[in-house]
């Protein structure tokens, strides 16, 4: 699991190895500029101030003083131009990687979305992404400039003493110790905080999108209870790690004084023969704080690596899952579908054991309506999502004008496909837009579309008709206004097949009449397939396949299968009564 997760570690990191390695260097030089200053210091301590003198030669205490100063100037500069660079380089770096997210969930099969919350997807896209560009912007580039500084620190602490080298070092096996077991701790406290998070922000995501619901049946108490019993698991996951966190710099802090104190012992009571000046003295202490500093980040950037690398994981088990990727590019390129449906013996199932459809098979022909009748749950709308490819069939083929579905490119089989569920989806952006669907398609034929939907009344009302501005969702509008929309859409993209899932189910008798006569007049030359409880509006279809158990169990236009009285007959005749008490009351 670790080499797993290092590989895909170094996948994101690897593009940009050539530029960071690059910014390390220019970070590396800051590092220098820091090993300088304390040895100019020791300069003017031991050979100025210790013998009361100003100058040796030419060169003044002032003239050291400007060469520090120009190495702090100097220094500063590259730190904000690799700063810069590193920021550059994790932004790209995320950038890259959220779009690559974002493909992948717009490329996503059905099932996929089927079985995975939209708020998990959410917190992926968001959450783990900004995770991983924390670790970019805060560890990648600074860890091999920290590690190159502390190596280059103990070099001349070396060359200048080795025995209070060694005792300076001495408190370094505690900083090891004590670091794995943080890194330890804080991996396992990680990996469970991400999966409460992920658990909470799909809570919440849930509970905006069915705010309405949650009021309709007044469950504001239990989803509140809801709420504090995730976001109290939070917090105790939480807890434990932020205290590790913090004890660690602490722990740090206090080892890096004990050095500090190990190093004016051992000169003040000249252990193991060592005698040094004061200048060097300071200088020792001030390259073990500094050995500290890239020492202490490292530490404090373990809880960052941390979360990174479970967002690494995260990440990656969906980028990773390609048997779920539709290939919109592979398949027969379709110029022109003529519309004739055939299902030869299809048999599918959700999820491989209980079958949905049995053995179904059926023609369509170029140009006719056909209504799917029956109850819920037995296959209607499995049937039309068939056609369009969402789903795979485990036996038995699907052909439109003759040729396999399969063998056809998916992008193309759909864009001679329109369909109209019963809650459509509307954008939260303009009328025109949620019409065109960003598709080059003129005011003009929007506006006819919008007028063969018999939306033309709804949209002139607005006050900035094409320009209107939907609310998320389409709140703003009502069921029967999102469908007349909805309907427009098709209509101005002029689909070759329609299928229309309970379209009419939200709109108005006086609405669905006029909404009734454009869709006679497409259905006349297009392919038009019906899902509708009202049987009234299929009573003229070309032919009424009905549905039971996922099998079909009659076949035929109206006349034919009431003239039948068999199962058909007897859904007509009580849709006929239901309508007749309706009428009564």
């Amino acid at each position: 699991m670790k080499s797993r997760t290092m590989q895909r570690a170094w996948k994101l990191v690897k593009p940009y190895t050539k530029s960071i390695l690059v910014v390390s260097f220019l970070s590396l030089l800051v590092g220098i500029a820091e090993i300088i200053k304390p040895y100019l210091v020791k300069i003017v301590i031991d050979d100025y101030l210790s013998q009361g003198i100003y100058e040796k030669g030419m060169i003044t205490i002032g003239t050291i003083g400007a060469v520090y100063i120009g190495i702090v100037i100097i220094g500063n500069i590259i730190d904000f131009v690799a700063t810069t660079a590193i920021n550059m380089i994790g932004e790209d770096a995320i950038y890259k990687l959220r779009n690559k997210l974002y493909h992948y969930i717009q490329h996503a099969n059905i099932p996929f979305h089927d079985q995975t919350p939209a708020g998990k997807l959410f917190v992926r896209i968001t959450n783990d992404v900004e995770d991983i560009a924390t670790m970019f912007k805060d560890v990648v580039a600074t860890i091999i400039k920290d590690i190159l500084l502390i190596i280059a620190f103990i070099v001349v602490m070396l060359s200048i003493s080795s025995k209070l080298t060694l005792i300076a070092l001495a408190i370094v096996p505690f900083i090891i110790i004590f670091s794995f077991i943080s890194t330890k701790l804080a991996n396992k406290f990680q990996e469970k905080t991400k999966t409460i998070r992920t658990k909470l922000n799909s809570f919440l995501a849930e509970s905006i999108y069915g705010v309405k619901l949650i009021k309709i049946f007044n469950i504001q108490r239990e989803k509140q209870e809801e709420n504090n019993k995730l976001t109290q698991s939070l917090f105790r996951s939480i807890l434990p790690n932020a205290v590790n966190n913090n004890i660690l710099p602490a722990l740090m802090t206090i080892l890096e004084n004990v050095g500090i104190c190990l190093i004016v012992w051992a000169c003040t009571y000249h252990i193991f023969g060592i005698e040094m000046q004061v200048g060097i003295i300071y200088m020792f202490i001030t390259y073990l704080r500094q050995i500290f500093d890239p020492i202490n980040r490292i530490v404090e950037n373990v809880e960052t690596v941390q979360e990174a690398l479970v967002s690494i994981n995260k990440v990656y088990e969906i980028l990773e899952q390609k048997q779920y990727l539709e290939n919109l590019e592979e398949g027969k390129t379709i110029q022109k579908i003529q519309g004739k449906i055939e299902f030869r013996n299809v048999w599918f199932s959700y999820d491989n054991e209980n079958w949905v459809l049995k053995n179904v098979s059926f023609t369509i022909p170029a140009g006719q309506s056909v209504a799917f009748v029956g109850k819920t749950g037995s296959g209607k709308t499995t049937i039309t999502n068939l056609i369009n490819r969402f789903y795979e069939i485990q036996k038995g083929e699907i052909l439109i004008d003759d040729v396999n579905i399969k063998e056809m490119n998916i992008r193309d089989l759909r864009q001679h496909i329109g369909m109209i569920l019963q809650d459509p989806f509307v954008f939260a952006r303009s009328i025109r837009e949620n019409i065109s669907l960003n598709h080059m398609i003129s005011d003009e034929k929007i506006e006819e579309a919008i007028e063969l939907a018999s939306a033309d009344s709804m949209i002139n009302d607005m006050p900035n008709r094409l320009d209107e501005i939907a609310k998320e969702q389409g709140s703003s509008y009502s069921a029967g206004e999102k469908q007349l929309l909805a309907f427009a859409r098709v209509f101005a993209h002029e689909p070759d097949i329609f299928i229309l899932d309970e379209a009419t189910a939200n709109i108005d008798t006086q609405t669905e009449k006029l909404i009734q006569k454009s869709i006679d007049i497409l259905s006349s030359t297009k392919t038009s397939i019906f899902i509708a409880h009202r049987l009234s509006t299929i009573i003229n279809v070309d032919q009424i396949i009905v549905l039971q158990n996922g099998e079909i169990i009659e076949q035929g236009n109206h006349q034919e299968l009431v003239q039948k009285g068999g199962y058909y007959d007897k859904l007509y005749q009580s849709y006929y009564d239901s309508l007749v008490s309706a009428a009564v009351v």
